[in-house]
């Protein structure tokens, strides 16, 4: 595996929409510095959803993001999906809370999986595409910084699994919202999940 694309945004307005978002993504040349809170120099314009210390990098799958090239009969431009950072030779759907991903001095440690929005639709010109997205159910992997480091498009990337009993990328989008069995929510509760989700399912006790 290596890191195919890193891509930052600046502020910019939908034209269906009166607010300015982050999710145009665009490749960056050269090196990117990785802190706690994410790329340095990337625009996240609404806080209350996005960014963040437990999903302060976004990542796609090189493999998910070709089946979506043939879904959508058009070649998936690197940061299209809003994406921080594409790991070729990756499936979403093979991705679980906790699992890691070690390129050079960084490391970064998986918290959840990205819910679709109405800003995700309107950027990609689809009012259904929430649904479809959904119903793919191979949503993009968001990550904490447990160690910060320099990357660049071309390092190597160590996909390291999670030790502990498994909550899929593709399980969390499944459940997310819905109440859980004390057995599932014990099993989520035991992996380094999103600190929201595990606010909500402490909640549920």
């Amino acid at each position: 595996m290596k890191i195919l694309a890193l891509c930052t945004g600046n502020p910019e307005r939908l034209a269906c929409k009166s607010y300015k978002t982050g999710i145009f993504k665009r490749p960056v040349n050269g090196a990117v510095m990785i802190d706690a809170e994410g790329l340095v120099g990337d625009a996240i314009c609404n806080r209350k959803h996005h960014g963040g210390v437990d999903q302060a990098v976004y990542i796609e799958g090189s493999l998910t993001l070709d089946w979506w090239s043939r879904e959508l009969g058009r070649p998936h431009e690197p940061g299209t999906f809003g994406e921080n950072m594409v790991i070729s030779d990756l499936d979403n759907r093979d991705v679980a809370v906790g699992d890691r991903f070690i390129s050079g001095d960084l490391i970064l440690e998986v918290t959840s999986c990205r819910i679709p929005c109405a800003t995700f639709a309107a950027r990609m010109n689809d009012a259904k595409f929430v649904k479809r997205y959904t119903v793919a159910a191979s949503p993009g992997i968001y990550c904490r910084v447990i160690k910060p480091g320099v990357a660049k498009a071309g390092m190597p990337v160590e996909h390291q699994a999670f030790v502990g009993e498994k909550v899929t990328i593709p399980e969390l989008m499944k459940t997310f919202g819905r109440q859980l069995s004390e057995a599932d929510r014990s099993r989520y509760l035991a992996a380094p999940i999103h600190y929201k989700l595990r606010a909500m399912l402490e909640a549920q006790r």
